[in-house]
């Protein structure tokens, strides 16, 4: 019985599933991570009925279980507001396609401009959103024009500073305020 070496894969495979849980309701991922939750839950089932003698393994274990329903209990009410059409990204993009439907094809005439479509800056600008929103931080003024902007502008002179064109961008909270690094890619 391997009970150490399972709550290290256990707790590495439930931060796995947490992140792509956040994705998959961000809409970076299309798909519920169920064979993940699955994998988990047999994980988690092998050692449900056998006695853990060592008291640390046996509160490490009671810890990633309560995570677990926890955050099962949280994704499950997520997903009942998602069928509902209560969720909020869910309700901002059936407004956007409503007021899209509304105003026909002589609004799409009328702009000038294409929508953006890289999907690097569709995430950056997502998880930048999803950021200040967690960091009750005001996002009306936010626009993905001004992510793309701003990401193009400091393109140049980071390629500069770090040799390289191939750069990866990503969004981290450093003292309660969202900001956009870059580091090269690996």
């Amino acid at each position: 019985m391997a009970i150490a070496e399972d709550l290290i894969i256990l707790e590495q495979q439930l931060k796995d599933l947490i992140i792509r849980y956040e994705h998959y309701f961000v809409g970076i991922e299309k798909r519920e991570p169920l064979r993940l939750l699955n994998s988990i839950e047999k994980l988690v089932r092998r050692h449900a009925g056998v006695p853990i003698n060592n008291t640390m393994h046996k509160y490490k274990y009671s810890m990633l279980v309560a995570r677990l329903n926890t955050y099962r209990e949280h994704w499950n009410r997520i997903l009942r507001l998602i069928e509902d059409g209560k969720y909020s990204r869910d309700r901002f993009i059936r407004d956007l396609h409503l007021r899209q439907k509304d105003q026909g094809p002589v609004h799409q005439e009328e702009s000038p401009k294409p929508p953006y479509h890289d999907p690097e800056v569709d995430r950056i600008f997502f998880e930048l959103r999803e950021a200040r929103k967690a960091c009750h931080l005001p996002i009306d003024k936010l626009s993905i024009e001004m992510v793309a902007a701003t990401i193009e502008k400091s393109k140049a002179a980071l390629a500069a500073r770090l040799g390289t064109t191939d750069l990866v961008f990503r969004v981290v909270v450093e003292n309660g305020t969202p900001k956009i690094k870059v580091s090269q890619r690996k």
